[in-house]
């Protein structure tokens, strides 16, 4: 193939974290490829470019918290991004929320091996805004889950203060049609990945 790819080196560089820090994310690389031999985690191209096209995309996120405390939730984490990558790489505790029991299962496996301070859910969100009697969330994040506007159904049944949606090339068209019904205090920031990307940090929500 012949391409050379981003590299976990490429990624201290850039993000400056620690080297105990990079070592518990290479053992999470390590995880994600022994298991995407058997299960569909992440495309197989995108797991040729790992570092960049998801660690170093998850980890742009740290950059976007306004806050260092309060209830950090992580909705539809399928193999973590960005939320498991973010408790590792700022030790802020994060609840992990998949409805998949075998994605789960691995976030599971990584937390362990990681000692990332991170709690896993096998449930919706649905029904864990509805049986959640927590104070509202400070920090929601999603990645590559759902259209904006249902995002931010999402979002207001979990009381979330502030938003950090990662989104792709169709974000004008999501942002539209998410107007429509709602009232959205929204900054944008580019991403650090994608040309076309963009994090969307909501402050603010009603429904119109």
């Amino acid at each position: 193939m012949g391409a050379s790819f981003f590299t976990a080196e490429d990624f201290r560089a850039k993000t400056n974290v620690s080297r105990e820090t990079i070592e518990r994310l290479q053992v999470y690389a390590e995880l994600l490829s022994e298991r995407q031999k058997v299960q569909n985690l992440v495309s197989r191209n995108s797991l040729e470019d790992l570092w960049e096209r998801h660690m170093l995309d998850s980890f742009q996120l740290a950059e976007h918290f306004q806050s260092s405390s309060g209830r950090f939730i992580d909705i539809g984490s399928g193999a973590g991004f960005p939320g498991l990558v973010l408790a590792i790489v700022t030790n802020r505790p994060v609840t992990l929320i998949e409805s998949h029991g075998r994605k789960c299962s691995f976030l599971r496996e990584v937390v362990e091996a990681t000692a990332a301070p991170a709690v896993v859910l096998n449930t919706r969100v649905e029904t864990y805004a509805a049986e959640s009697a927590e104070n509202p969330v400070d920090i929601l994040t999603a990645r590559a889950l759902a259209p904006l506007s249902k995002l931010c159904e999402m979002a207001e049944s979990l009381g979330a203060r502030t938003c950090l949606f990662q989104k792709g090339a169709r974000w004008r068209d999501e942002l539209t049609e998410a107007q429509k019904v709602w009232k959205i205090r929204l900054e944008m920031f580019e991403s650090r990945t994608s040309p076309d990307g963009r994090i969307l940090r909501i402050t603010g929500l009603a429904r119109r």
